[in-house]
């Protein structure tokens, strides 16, 4: 595990996940969002993240948290050597992910790109959610399936199993 792609709907686990590992690997961790988007939610041009995104892939080792346009996964899930997708019931991301907006009152989150508070974006987190389970997770299963082959691919379907994978990959920290 060396060269990790880490995806799944808001509100899984992802960055949580991701820094216990990098933490347990030795491993610098990427954040699209931190790519993607720039202080108040304003994005960042298409050709600036693909280019960010690139480097980051050339590096040899790397675990990168997120989605980013799918021309980028595609090409993360070619140079993976690990895909982890966190696929909760959608009632545990919309849990998770309000429990996390709620937080954000009081503290800043991480994982959360730096300059882009939560608060004003919960409604559109909220139908983000719905439109990437209904919508993106096929496709997002369909290309995970595509690139099985030659990689550890690593589904985990419930809170249960995310935690079990921590414990057993990133020794508990």
């Amino acid at each position: 595990m060396t060269r990790v792609a880490v995806i799944g709907n808001a509100g899984g686990g992802k960055s949580t996940l991701c820094r216990k590992l990098s933490a347990a690997l030795g491993i610098e961790l990427f954040v699209i969002d931190y790519i993607q988007w720039r202080p108040g939610w304003v994005p960042t041009p298409q050709d600036e993240v693909r280019r960010a995104h690139d480097q980051i892939l050339a590096r040899e080792r790397w675990i990168v948290d997120g989605w980013g346009p799918f021309d980028t996964i595609e090409a993360r899930f070619a140079a993976a050597d690990t895909i982890i997708l966190v696929d909760h019931p959608l009632h545990v991301h919309y849990w998770w992910a309000i429990k996390r907006q709620a937080a954000s009152l009081v503290r800043e989150q991480p994982g959360i790109a730096p300059g882009c508070p939560l608060p004003p974006v919960t409604w559109r987190m909220l139908k983000l959610i719905w439109h990437v389970h209904k919508h993106m997770r096929p496709r997002l299963l369909s290309l995970v399936e595509r690139y099985r082959v030659g990689r550890q691919v690593l589904h985990l379907r419930s809170p249960r199993e995310l935690r079990g994978f921590v414990r057993q990959h990133a020794h508990g920290i």
